[in-house]
């Protein structure tokens, strides 16, 4: 017997406008239609339809997680400062972290993710490798103090999330939980409906030797990937590499000094001197945890400071403000140059390749130089893909110019290694009983942000249109107004129930038949079955929410087609 959802009992109220504050699809169409209602910024209350949603998609989760042998735990949410602190994630969580203390002043956090405590539970309960591989999961509500929250549920201070964990004694069992957990969420995403891509990601302060995302392409997402149209080649634009390519520099003359009065920028500069952007050597400089590094790449470029940072990681990387160059004599503000920055760490993007020849700064007030030759005149100490990927940029597997998309976040796997094992000495006794370090996995998926992409992908100009997988019911059953057609569909509602199909009826009385049409399609159950003008001869049409295909049906024919 499955449920029947009454909507003159049901806690549900429909907008007909768009929220004041709503900028993207999910945020109007959620609202509107009744599944969510906002608490305050970036906290969201899951209403009755909200929750099935949310439930149904749980359900998936588990069934695949459990699939591959799985096993669900509930870590609790208030944890302490101490194993934070001593993966030194406490401090490098920063403003995100919700902090607070008891009433006796120890201090505690809102768990933003759960790697630490995950660890120091298979540690006291995992001895020998013989306890071992095992894969634990729970699906549970992280905190993190975003400074900006935005569109609606997909990016709250509280949202909810399946992480899972996978613990092994070898690198190669490591790599057989990932297949596993690949295997698994390419199976979750398709049953959920989802359009998804799984793209090459920078592992950044989660460490590891292998990342990758899940990604659902829309225009509300606030990830960019990079995709090949000739290959299968797609990256997170923060993964997308170039080939460092040196070339013959022997055939540029020396070092030449240009007087460039009043040209601190690079736009200043290529005007005054008649030359394209890309002739010139843009040199940032940031500070990293407080060292001053020069970053180099082409003018016409863009330093991506978040793909910098993700390099970098856990290092803290800002830019440098003016009170840094006080007492700086070898760094000139708007004039630096690689060559001679005998005090400063030089990373460069793989397009100043050895042999390139640059028009940069000359290390001095108003005064540039031009052949400036990579590997002659200044060496870099480290090569970094730190550009802002562009459109049309060349593809790393095939040279084909990549395309950029927007996409959401819904899951992401890490090959996490030992960095936690190491941190909390995470050992079991191995087969010829030595003490053997136990090496992680980590997997992610959004629960709550699965919610938000599936409305940004199939909804329409009506509402909402879920699939059937996660929707709130099978059929939204509608009765047009009368006695007659509400008995009716009260009648056919019970008897689908009995059959296990899950319904919403709409049997509110004083209740138009235009605005339970239009609340049909804005709620998005996959069918709509309505008892209308033809109820007195047990005649109802069946509309699919999608197509907006119509056929007239018996009672009978209906009851067996939405219960096939």
């Amino acid at each position: 017997m499955a449920q029947v959802q009454r909507m003159s009992r049901l806690m549900v109220k429909t907008l007909r406008d768009d929220p004041a504050d709503a900028e993207t699809l999910n945020h109007k169409l959620l609202v509107r239609a009744g599944y969510v209602r906002r608490t305050a910024a970036g906290i969201w209350t899951w209403l009755p339809l909200g929750k099935k949603v949310y439930e149904n998609i749980a359900r998936v989760v588990r069934e695949e997680m459990d699939a591959i042998g799985g096993q669900e735990v509930l870590l609790p949410a208030l944890l302490p400062k101490e194993p934070y602190e001593e993966s030194g994630r406490y401090e490098e969580y920063g403003d995100l972290l919700f902090r607070l203390k008891d009433r006796k002043g120890a201090d505690y956090l809102l768990g933003p993710t759960h790697e630490e405590i995950f660890t120091q539970v298979v540690k006291d309960q995992c001895s020998s490798y013989k306890d071992l591989p095992v894969i634990l999961y729970q699906i549970q509500t992280k905190y993190r103090d975003e400074a900006r929250p935005r569109a609606g549920v997909l990016r709250g201070r509280e949202f909810q999330m399946k992480d899972s964990y996978s613990f092994d004694t070898t690198d190669e069992g490591l790599a057989e939980a990932y297949a596993l957990h690949r295997g698994a969420y390419q199976r979750i995403f398709e049953r959920l409906g989802l359009d998804y891509r799984i793209v090459s990601a920078i592992s950044g302060a989660m460490g590891g030797s292998a990342s990758e995302e899940f990604l659902a392409p829309a225009p509300a997402g606030e990830d960019t990937f990079a995709d090949c149209p000739a290959c299968d080649y797609a990256a997170n634009t923060e993964a997308v590499t170039f080939a460092l390519a040196p070339v013959d520099g022997s055939a540029h003359g020396p070092v030449e000094e240009l007087d460039t009065p009043d040209t601190p920028t690079i736009e200043t500069l290529a005007e005054h001197l008649g030359v394209p952007a890309s002739a010139t050597l843009k040199n940032l400089l940031v500070k990293v945890d407080g060292e001053i590094v020069a970053v180099g790449v082409p003018g016409d470029r863009e330093v991506d400071l978040g793909k910098l940072g993700e390099h970098l990681a856990p290092a803290e990387v800002e830019l440098v403000t003016a009170e840094d160059f006080e007492g700086r004599d070898d760094l000139v503000r708007g004039y630096v140059g690689p060559q001679g920055l005998e005090k400063v760490r030089y990373i460069a993007d793989p397009r100043v390749a050895p042999g390139t020849a640059w028009i940069t700064g000359a290390n001095k007030q108003d005064k540039h130089a031009k052949n400036v030759v990579c590997g002659r005149d200044f060496e870099v100490d480290q090569y970094l893909d730190v550009v802002v990927v562009e459109e049309g940029d060349p593809c790393p597997t095939c040279g084909t110019g990549l395309r950029l998309d927007r996409a959401i976040e819904i899951g992401h796997i890490f090959q996490l290694g030992r960095k936690y094992a190491d941190t909390f000495q995470l050992d079991v006794l191995g087969k010829e009983g030595k003490p053997v370090r136990v090496t992680m996995g980590s997997y992610g998926i959004g629960v709550s942000r699965a919610v938000a992409a599936l409305a940004e992908q199939t909804a329409d100009d009506k509402g909402l249109c879920w699939p059937k997988e996660v929707a709130p019911a099978d059929v939204h059953l509608v009765a047009a107004g009368k006695a007659l057609q509400t008995e009716l569909a009260l009648d056919v509602a019970e008897k689908l129930g009995a059959a296990g199909v899950r319904v919403l009826v709409d049997d509110r009385a004083g209740v138009s038949p235009g605005v339970k049409f239009t609340d049909a399609e804005l709620i998005g159950v996959p069918q709509i079955l309505v008892a209308g003008r033809r109820s007195a001869e047990g005649v109802l049409e069946l509309k699919d929410r999608r197509t907006g295909e119509r056929e007239e049906l018996t009672v009978d024919e209906a009851i067996a087609r939405l219960s096939a």
